[in-house]
């Protein structure tokens, strides 16, 4: 048995799209570099490489909206398609995890 489809995404121009990718790439990123969780020191530093071409992405990303004249960021649309995406637990990465009660 097959586990049910998603809905689908909500409609996004190509620009919104890249935007949306290009954000939870950096996002991904940034929580590997998180040093409340991460481990190793070359799994953060590639990481960090990395991010710079995200980040360069979705600047362009952005970059390409605004040139266009798309002035304003729908933001309920872009959060439901960042919560369709797990955008919710890729996010949780990035925040310090819980801490430890005390002994």
């Amino acid at each position: 048995m097959l586990p049910p489809e998603p809905p689908p995404l909500p409609a996004l121009t190509r620009a919104e799209g890249e935007v949306i990718d290009g954000y939870l790439a950096a996002v991904d990123l940034l929580g590997r570099i998180n040093p409340a969780r991460t481990t190793h020191t070359y799994g953060a530093l590639r990481a960090a490489q990395a991010l710079v071409g995200r980040a360069a992405a979705l600047r362009d990303a952005l970059a390409l909206m605004h040139d266009r004249g798309e002035t304003e960021l729908h933001a309920p649309t872009l959060a439901r398609a960042l919560r369709m995406l797990d955008g919710e637990r890729r996010t949780a990465r990035t925040t310090l995890p819980e801490a430890a009660p005390p002994h």
